[in-house]
């Protein structure tokens, strides 16, 4: 069937309720939106599901979600893993909670038991809860930092971490067996519960979460002696933070936390924002504001899902508020938390700091300092999860940090996803201890550039949305495949890695050897100089982006060489529309 048969086959199909078709019906005279609803279903990838919230096949709604989930529970019977269960979260985005509730519904039809949270949790809350509960699976219904008509529908697998090959491959091809929606099962939640085949959690692993998070501070010493002194504000950003973020920064003693008023209940309008991202200098107006009336030393923002956490600190010398990057903060965390566990306990002798490979090269240069090994994964926070998993079946390698430049970041092991509630509860740790030697935490971020040097590191990116976007998008990574630069502004190109291909050339000698990692449509450029550029398309939105770093010799050396860069890159970005 092409798209309009498969328009008109929802308006005439008993299945689908009333109120879809109504939503249909207005669309009649639009071919164009009735393409763009039905040319295809919305693709079940390797994260998951995320999409635009409405009636179709490449939407977001409770038929497409359950679709998914029968795709989920065929593949769990297929591993003989049922009896196990899945456990379900989800946050303050429209549908959130009827979407957590369908797959429920459709897991319990299928024999399968479901955890479902009581209310809204953070997406690291949920990692913790399938394996706290020794479940197969975990969905989590979020569309994290995408504007408000998303939603998204993310699968983790019994590690806790999203899901990595074979389990992903496999729950793709069956939720691609599920053709008919009419024979995709639900039923009653009454029933259900009845059947013991949903329970509702809630306080129980709230708490045992927490305590996992508190278990890893270092320095309640620090804490102690400077929990009156420091003024931190926090925004949820309308999302699942409030509670969990503010009850841990209380239990380990931390008195002034202001909340930001007009972000902190939940809502999944995001009415103060255009779109909830913690990387989005807007998303910290109402923050800064109130930080410059408290004289606050930090500023934190965690996104909807709270696994990402943006950050401002206070410059003392000049009063200014400077914004961290995801790399930023994450080095500054991964510094703290491996010199001070050096400090006080010694570092084990196979312990790794875990960087995905657009993340910036102060990483390497900290492991380095600290003789330990570091391990490049590919982009998505589940590699790190899975190089984890791998420590634990191995009984080889100690985690002792891992980081993406996507402001996501994992203290401890207790999940195996980015989790901003540790990531809060931590930094304002840190700027605690630092605080007990004269510092803040922006003294301590430029005593690191003087002692690792002056990385900085940005993200061009262009959005092509609908089907010719998508086209276009892979057009600009073939172009580059086929033909890649020997030369990006004044940086020879070292080596070429083509991560779809699994190969690394060396463009001197020739040499070609493997990335030794799986097969991802990425592309990256070793540069002279300790520069470097990557290309890849984004997973969650239609976008393809350009990651670049370089290394100054002072933080205005750095700027400079970084927009210089930053201008070459948007040159071969337009050269290629």
């Amino acid at each position: 069937m092409d798209y309009k048969d498969t328009y008109q086959e929802w308006l005439k199909n008993p299945y689908f309720d009333e109120t879809t078709k109504e939503e249909l019906r207005k669309i009649a005279d639009d071919d164009n939106e009735i393409k763009e609803r039905f040319y295809t279903d919305l693709e079940f990838g390797t994260a998951g599901l995320r999409g635009v919230i409405g009636a179709g096949t490449n939407r977001m709604n409770v038929y497409t979600v359950r679709k998914a989930t029968q795709g989920l529970a065929n593949y769990i019977a297929k591993v003989g893993q049922k009896e196990k269960g899945v456990a379900i979260a989800y946050d303050s985005r429209r549908m959130s909670p009827e979407f957590a509730d369908e797959a429920a519904l459709c897991l319990g039809a299928n024999g399968i038991k479901a955890y479902v949270f009581e209310s809204l949790r953070p997406t690291p809350e949920l990692s913790y809860a399938v394996r706290k509960l020794g479940c197969i699976a975990g969905i989590n219904i979020t569309a994290s930092h995408n504007p408000p008509e998303y939603n998204g529908y993310k699968v983790y697998w019994e590690d806790g971490a999203q899901i990595t090959p074979p389990h992903d491959t496999g729950i793709m091809a069956e939720v691609k067996n599920v053709t008919d929606y009419a024979t995709v099962k639900t039923m009653d939640k009454e029933a259900a519960k009845e059947a013991g085949l949903y329970e509702v959690i809630g306080k129980a692993i709230d708490d045992a979460y927490i305590e996992e998070l508190k278990s890893q501070v270092l320095h309640w010493d620090a804490i102690k002696e400077a929990q009156k002194d420091i003024k931190i504000v926090y925004s949820p950003l309308h999302g699942t933070g409030n509670i969990p973020a503010r009850r841990v920064l209380k239990e380990i003693g931390f008195e002034n936390v202001y909340v930001v008023k007009e972000q902190e209940l939940p809502d999944g309008e995001f009415p103060t924002v255009s779109y909830p991202n913690p990387e989005a200098k807007e998303a910290f107006e109402l923050g800064l504001k109130l930080a410059k009336e408290i004289d606050a030393d930090l500023v934190l923002a965690t996104d909807p899902d709270a696994d990402r956490l943006g950050v401002y600190v206070k410059d003392t010398k000049s009063g200014e508020y400077i914004s961290l990057t995801g790399n930023m903060s994450g080095c500054l965390l991964a510094d703290y938390e491996i010199g001070q566990r050096k400090e006080l306990k010694g570092l084990p002798e196979d312990g790794a700091l875990i960087k995905t490979i657009v993340t910036t090269n102060m990483a390497d240069a900290i492991a380095k300092a600290y003789n330990i090994r570091l391990i490049e994964v590919l982009t998505g926070f589940k590699f790190i999860g899975q190089q984890i998993l791998n420590f634990e079946q191995s009984g080889k390698g100690t985690y002792l940090f891992g980081f993406e430049e996507s402001y996501g970041c994992l203290i401890g092991t207790h999940a195996r996803d980015k989790d901003a509630i540790v990531a809060t509860m931590a930094l304002a740790e840190a700027a605690a201890y630092y605080k007990t030697k004269g510092k803040t935490l922006w003294d301590a971020m430029i005593d690191m550039y003087e002692k690792y040097g002056y990385y900085k590191d940005d993200i061009k990116s262009i959005t092509l949305k609908g089907i010719e976007g998508l086209e276009k998008i892979q057009s600009i990574l073939e172009t580059l495949r086929n033909d890649p630069p020997v030369q990006i502004g004044d940086y020879k190109v070292i080596s070429a890695r083509d991560y779809k291909k699994d190969t690394i050339k060396n463009l001197e000698t020739g040499e070609v050897t493997p990335t030794g990692l799986p097969n991802s449509n990425v592309l990256y450029y070793d540069l002279t100089d300790d520069a470097w550029l990557c290309v890849r398309p984004s997973g969650t939105e239609p976008k393809v982006k350009f990651y670049y770093g370089v290394k100054g010799t002072s933080l205005e050396d750095a700027d400079q060489k970084s927009a210089a860069l930053g201008e070459k890159v948007l040159e071969m970005i337009n050269a290629m529309l």
